[in-house]
């Protein structure tokens, strides 16, 4: 007589059983995420939140290859307005675009009246309206005027610092915020620490000097207080924070890091 076969007790697949992606693995998804690079990576969004801190190395990379296209513009003689046209159209189609779209959604849906909720829902629906069409072109304008009007010598750290400065502002913003439960903003929102935003300040801040001086310092304060500034502005529109507000927020740095370095340049030469 056979005994019949116990029943297997099932572990639940959870993300805490989940087994860890490599370092090296989960920063070059984090890159391939945040740019149309076709690193073919595979690993999850959550082993790429880990190093949430480390976005802003990231914007370095992507203001380097930025400021090449600047660098390049310059040297056919193209005229200033020309160059920062491009050049800034080169920063959206590199960056996939995710951010503009996250901008777009969030203009929507500051200008919607009711409960947050009704907002939040709002800023996921797909269509585009007035609010959103007006902050990209209010962001755009100003983005692209301000990089027309940048001492030419130092458009390229200048790029460099504003797209550092944009992912600071980002990890900022996840720093200081409450997660919506619903979409992958969360995950680089539970990712982020004041300790891990220190360290990250830090070097920063050491990045800006050593690129411009005391100019690169102003880009570098400006891009952590627009980072705060839209996270607040999330918390009394929305209460939480989702991936469209840290989209918005990478925007509306990068305009900021670029405008207070111009006035930085303006006063302080």
């Amino acid at each position: 007589m056979s005994t019949p076969d116990k029943p297997v007790k099932k572990t639940p697949v959870t993300d805490n059983n989940l087994k860890k992606t490599a370092w090296y693995i989960s920063i070059a998804g984090l890159l391939s995420f945040s740019t149309v690079i076709p690193l073919n990576i595979h690993t999850s969004i959550k082993d790429m939140a880990r190093y949430t801190w480390m976005w802003p190395l990231i914007g370095g990379l992507i203001g380097a290859l930025v400021g090449l296209v600047g660098l390049v513009l310059q040297n056919i003689m193209l005229p200033p307005l020309i160059i920062s046209t491009i050049v800034y159209s080169f920063a959206l189609y590199f960056t996939g675009f995710h951010h503009l779209d996250g901008l777009i959604d969030m203009g929507d849906a500051l200008m919607a009246h009711g409960a947050p909720e009704r907002k939040i829902e709002i800023m996921r629906d797909p269509r585009i309206g007035t609010g959103g069409i007006s902050i990209f072109f209010i962001v755009a304008a100003i983005t692209v005027a301000t990089i027309a009007s940048l001492p030419s010598m130092n458009l390229f750290y200048a790029l460099v610092i504003s797209e550092i400065g944009a992912k600071l502002a980002l990890v900022s913003c996840c720093t200081i915020s409450s997660p919506e439960e619903q979409g992958t903003g969360k995950y680089f929102i539970k990712a982020m620490n004041p300790y891990s935003m220190s360290i990250i300040v830090i070097i920063s801040l050491l990045i800006g000097f050593l690129l411009l001086g005391s100019v690169g310092i102003v880009g570098i304060i400006f891009s952590i207080l627009a980072g705060i500034y839209v996270a607040l502005m999330a918390r009394k529109h929305f209460k939480n924070a989702t991936g469209d507000v840290l989209g918005a927020t990478n925007e509306i740095a990068r305009m900021v890091s670029l405008l207070s370095m111009l006035i930085a340049f303006m006063w302080i030469g």
